[in-house]
């Protein structure tokens, strides 16, 4: 789930940007007493996610709303098929509309997209994760749609985890400095550091990788390889690391890398540039 205090936070955020001081349009055509019903509708076959954040931005703009959902997150929904019913002030209901369709569309568009590459990985015990490449303030939403679409989340951010990127070791002096130093930063918190200790690092080259196994990486993540290069650096790390590819991944690339052994893909535009999912609400009055 979401933290609830984070899902406040962005439902609240989201409403005063559409909002401002007040819906001047619903306000002057539709009578204040005015009742509505409205069905919200996948128009596309979709995996849904996003129900939390769409019930909190109906309850902000009035709690009195009744919002029944018609689906559970992470289940499939055709083309013409309900997700949720929303009843109660039609004014109200057309306040939240946009920001509840947003969150909900967004969030169910990531959860399709990992869920048909799910799919596709099977029971080869390829992991398929997610990036840091997120919506700016809505990391947590996007990252909960990754975990609705069965799909598996990288770090939440640069304090959960230890990924020793280029830049990282090229400013350290080299990849053996680099894993050396985060090595003893980890050990100097103690036993504390949980997942924190374990040191992933980037590598392009093989020569990189060499360095990088030497000095006792615990997971190798492979950037950008072309497949010849892949295919010699997981001949000679297979075993000796936890083993992910990341760069240039597609969806026909899954089984190759399955059949490879290697462990995790992590994909960026599951994230940073996702297809909202068709969705909408149908309002009637009341």
């Amino acid at each position: 789930m979401i933290d609830p205090e984070i899902l406040r936070r962005a439902v609240r955020a989201a409403l005063e940007e559409d909002l401002g001081p007040g819906d001047i349009t619903s306000q002057a055509v539709v009578g204040e007493a005015a009742r509505g019903r409205g069905r919200i509708v996948a128009r596309e076959s979709l995996v849904v996610a996003g129900l939390p954040a769409a019930r909190e931005a109906f309850r902000q703009v009035d709690p009195g709303l009744a919002f029944d959902e018609a689906a559970a997150e992470g289940e499939r929904r055709g083309a013409g098929e309900p997700i949720a019913f929303v009843s109660g002030a039609a004014r109200s209901i057309l306040a939240a509309e946009r920001t509840a369709l947003n969150f909900l569309q967004r969030m169910s568009g990531i959860a399709t997209a990992v869920r048909r590459l799910v799919d596709r990985v099977g029971e080869s015990g390829l992991q398929v994760a997610d990036t840091r490449k997120t919506a700016p303030g809505l990391r947590a939403f996007d990252k909960y749609a990754v975990r609705v679409g069965g799909g598996t989340n990288h770090r939440s951010g640069l304090h959960d985890a230890v990924l020793i990127k280029d830049n990282h070791w090229r400013l350290a002096g080299g990849v053996a400095a680099a894993v050396s130093r985060a090595r003893q930063a980890m050990a100097d918190r103690g036993p504390g550091a949980g997942r924190r200790a374990r040191i992933e690092v980037e590598v392009g080259t093989i020569a990189d990788l060499e360095e990088a196994l030497e000095a006792g990486a615990d997971a190798i993540l492979l950037d950008n390889m072309d497949a010849t290069t892949l295919e010699r650096a997981v001949t000679r790390a297979r075993g000796r690391a936890f083993l992910e590819v990341s760069g240039g991944v597609g969806e026909d690339d899954l089984q190759r890398l399955a059949a490879l052994g290697i462990d995790r893909v992590s994909i960026g535009s599951l994230t940073h540039s996702v297809r909202a999912a068709d969705i909408a609400l149908e309002l009637e009055a009341a």
